[in-house]
């Protein structure tokens, strides 16, 4: 389950500011949910797969991490991220 390119760019350039900004950690939340949302829609559809069941779980700790960092270091910059994005309810 990969992002499309293009799709990586758009997501680069809203979260980063200019598409040479693509390790900020709000870029890398943003691409960790693109990819655990689609992940989600797979494991829907095919409940005994474990590997990607494990993988999936991966990504989210990854995200986890990342925003636990954020929140350390500016949560005012965490609090919009995670409004933009719809994470937590």
């Amino acid at each position: 389950m990969t992002v499309a390119k293009e799709r990586v760019q758009e997501i680069v350039k809203e979260f980063g500011g200019s598409e040479a900004n693509s390790g900020s950690s709000d870029v890398q939340v943003a691409l960790l949910t693109e990819r655990i949302n689609s992940l989600t829609g797979h494991m829907k559809e095919n409940t005994k797969d474990y590997s990607s069941r494990r993988g999936l779980l991966q990504l989210v700790g990854r995200r986890r991490r990342l925003l636990d960092y954020l929140r350390r270091e500016d949560p005012e910059r965490y609090r919009s991220l995670i409004a933009k994005l719809g994470i937590r309810k």
